[in-house]
């Protein structure tokens, strides 16, 4: 039974048998890990698992959700008069959230809808799903209702709501990626101007695979908001020092290396070693995907890694697990992606081979753990849109 079928069989109640369909996908930050607050490009690509909307319009101006991954939960009821978030609500907080921006930017409500809502990502792996969820209210907010709003106008609500009525401090990546994505394409983004190019991203005999290490992770707010503090610090003691710089990626490595004694903490100077270093690398690595040459992008992405578990410490023993066992069964390149201490694991590796690696890292992960990692060979995507169910 197809996707499509199974939606409408299990929601007949809620779903006419032509539903409008929507879609919006996560994403991968292939490089430039933790340096967005740092003034510096990210380099995210959003992928084939995402995030569904099937939606039926109401005769009333009611909105009733329902999510098929969470249907215990059963189903929600918004209405515009209750559009504050209520812990009560659990996912449904981010379809009020939405509605309620986009009501202050002239959405006229002329119909109800009923929205069932269908997710292929692992939940907290660090793939995006929350920006992902967020992006497909607000595209379908806007087909239903005509609203005349651009996609870009949608990925800034987004984070408004993400920050705002969610209360997650996150920066503009996600969002941007999921809604501005093209297929084939990364996204090498300026988090601090939004200026942005689409950089080629054939990977010819290779395949993009993502490992989840299904790992809880506890430590990743309260060590993100750490390494946020050591960046600060160490920004202000390079500026004592006659820096002048507004943002740590400011520097290169060379400048770095010349300023690095004025750091006096050893620990602070590895924070700012890797910013530095990881900016360096995301330029180095969009001239090498321009130049079709997967070997050095392999590289700069192993590279990576091992500057997050050494020098940034955020890294852990289920990612480095992972990492380590795809080197050794012939990746060209794998890192840790996201925030870290748990998430997921990125990893460049040969089609024809991709399969027997995969179990092989998979059968390693699991006798070193103790339990089981996912894999997803993932492909590009488009940003976040109106479907057919032919396309699902």
């Amino acid at each position: 039974m197809n996707i499509y079928t199974k939606i409408l069989k299990n929601n007949s109640d809620l779903l006419d048998t032509n539903p409008s369909i929507y879609f919006a996908p996560g994403r991968v930050n292939l490089i430039g890990e933790h340096v967005d607050y740092n003034g510096g490009n990210v380099f995210p690509t959003a992928i084939n698992l995402g995030t569904y909307a099937f939606v039926t319009k109401r005769s009333d101006k009611e909105f009733h959700l329902i999510s098929e991954n969470f249907r215990q939960i059963g189903k929600k009821i918004v209405t515009t008069d209750t559009l504050d978030y209520k812990k009560e609500r659990s996912w449904a907080n981010f379809f009020s959230g939405m509605l309620k921006a986009l009501l202050s930017k002239n959405l006229k409500i002329t119909h109800g809808l009923n929205i069932v809502v269908y997710g292929t990502l692992p939940n907290s792996s660090g793939l995006s799903s929350s920006a992902s969820l967020e992006l497909l209210i607000g595209v379908l907010l806007k087909d239903q209702y005509d609203l005349d709003i651009s996609q870009l106008e949608l990925v800034k609500t987004a984070l408004d709501v993400e920050n705002k009525y969610i209360g997650v401090n996150c920066g503009i990546m996600d969002q941007f990626a999921i809604g501005m994505s093209k297929k084939d394409y990364a996204i090498y983004l300026n988090t601090d101007t939004l200026s942005y190019d689409l950089v080629p991203l054939i990977l010819g005999e290779y395949t993009l695979v993502i490992a989840n290490t299904n790992k809880k992770r506890a430590l990743a707010n309260s060590k993100y908001n750490e390494r946020r503090n050591e960046c600060e610090t160490g920004l202000d003691i390079l500026n004592s020092a006659g820096a002048n710089i507004k943002y740590l990626c400011q520097l290169n490595s060379d400048e770095f290396a010349i300023m690095s004694s004025n750091i006096k903490d050893n620990t602070i100077r590895r924070r700012v070693k890797h910013i530095v270093t990881e900016g360096d690398r995301t330029k180095l690595a969009v001239t090498a995907l321009k130049s079709k040459n997967l070997k050095t992008f392999g590289d700069l992405i192993n590279l990576s890694h091992d500057s997050l578990k050494n020098d940034y410490e955020v890294s852990c023993l289920e990612l480095d697990t992972l990492v380590d066992s795809f080197r050794k069964h012939g990746s060209i390149g794998a890192r840790m992606t996201g925030a870290g201490f748990g998430g997921c694991v990125i990893a460049l590796i040969e089609t024809k081979e991709s399969s027997n690696i995969i179990n092989k890292v998979k059968d390693e992960y699991q006798n070193k753990i103790g339990y089981n990692a996912d894999f997803y060979k993932c492909y590009t995507s488009d940003g976040a849109r109106k479907i057919t169910k032919e396309e699902l």
